[in-house]
């Protein structure tokens, strides 16, 4: 199998085989930054009216990986509407398909991957949004710090170059205080009144020295609070740091969903794998119980339906939460019922959607390798 070859079409459905095929594009391997079509994961692909199977080689029998990828082949497939059911059938690649897996791999590192401060075993999750104002900023914030609360050690870098705030919500004013949650800011270098009026290659040589020349150290995770929108930053990432896998945080609203969307389609065109989708602004419960839909209800579940990617969570419209921001209080580290929210949030992040992997393990192993014979001219990796 050549790199990047892909499975061959079974005879008859050709054209709902093609559309599985297509829509199995959106399901990236993390640590390999490439999807598991191209990287000739995907064995085969047989339709039988609106039921679905489809083959899926893994590097390694016991790939740790396997369920988030299972995961994220069942939500796309099963977001096709004419599709009723599925089964996925997992297999194990053998040593020519591994070979020109990391072939693949090889050149991706070769291209695509410049060194950075980032340890090779953190999750680098980038939170995203097609347009500002839906909380993507606080959402990084209280994700982070529930993240912490589990034990992890957590970094946020603030690649919102122009409309920094990270510092503020956290309650930072200069100095990076010691603790489980590491940050960095153009806010730690700029007054919050001062404008930033840096473009195109300016800017993308900020957020490569955010990751290149600071000194993270160890780190589980790796929360990027980016730009709305799909600009410089964001498709400067996907070359700098092509494991990242992206959030989308949006708003019940439809047009909301719509926007976002923009946002993980330009992370999937940059082979970054859309991991899930936060609602923000879900509800309002007034002081006597009853609850409101103020921007209306269901949006959060629609754009991760759409994008075949599951709901991390939602997030009430809350006073509480604009006030701890103003005041660098995150609520997400005090008690009540929005701390809960956040701790559930983390969890499902923790456990289900970006769990930490073992550096010995499956992708991660390899990767290791390839990279090793990238900086010595070493041709044979298996």
């Amino acid at each position: 199998m050549n790199p990047g070859a892909e499975a061959q079409a079974p005879a008859g459905g050709s054209e709902r085989v093609e559309e599985v095929r297509q829509s199995l594009r959106a399901v990236i391997d993390p640590e390999l930054g490439d999807t598991i079509v191209d990287l000739g994961m995907v064995r085969s692909i047989d339709v039988a009216g609106g039921h679905v199977i489809v083959d899926v080689a893994l590097t390694v029998a016991a790939c740790p990986l396997r369920s988030q990828i299972e995961r994220d082949v069942r939500g796309q497939v099963e977001a096709l509407d004419w599709v009723d059911s599925m089964d996925i059938r997992i297999a194990t690649m053998d040593a020519a398909e591994r070979s020109a897996v990391m072939a693949r791999a090889r050149w991706k590192a070769r291209e695509d991957a410049p060194e950075t401060a980032i340890p090779d075993t953190a999750r680098v999750l980038a939170i995203a949004s097609g347009k500002g104002g839906v909380g993507k900023s606080s959402v990084t914030v209280n994700l982070a710090v529930a993240l912490a609360r589990r034990g992890l050690t957590v970094g946020i870098l603030d690649a919102d170059i122009w409309g920094f705030s990270v510092p503020r919500l956290l309650g930072m004013e200069g100095k990076v205080g010691a603790g489980l949650v590491r940050v960095l800011s153009m806010g730690f270098l700029a007054d919050e009144e001062q404008a930033i009026m840096w473009r195109g290659l300016v800017l993308n040589r900020a957020v490569q020295q955010f990751l290149q020349d600071a000194h993270w150290g160890d780190l589980d995770y790796l929360l990027i609070d980016l730009p709305p929108g799909t600009g410089d930053v964001q498709m400067g990432l996907a070359r700098l740091l092509p494991r990242t896998e992206m959030l989308v945080v949006t708003t019940p609203p439809l047009a909301a969903q719509k926007v976002a969307a923009r946002a993980a389609d330009m992370a999937r065109k940059g082979y970054l794998r859309v991991a899930g989708v936060i609602e923000n602004m879900s509800d309002f419960t007034c002081e006597h119980g009853t609850t409101y839909a103020l921007f209306g209800s269901g949006g959060g579940s629609r754009l991760a339906h759409g994008l075949g990617v599951p709901l991390i969570g939602s997030i009430p419209l809350h006073p509480d939460l604009a006030a701890a921001g103003d005041a660098g209080t995150p609520l997400a580290g005090e008690d009540g019922e929005l701390a809960i929210i956040f701790a559930e949030l983390a969890r499902v992040v923790a456990e289900e959607v970006a769990p930490l992997l073992e550096s010995s393990s499956c992708s991660a192993r390899l990767v290791e390798r390839v990279r090793a014979a990238v900086a010595s001219g070493d041709a044979d990796v298996n």
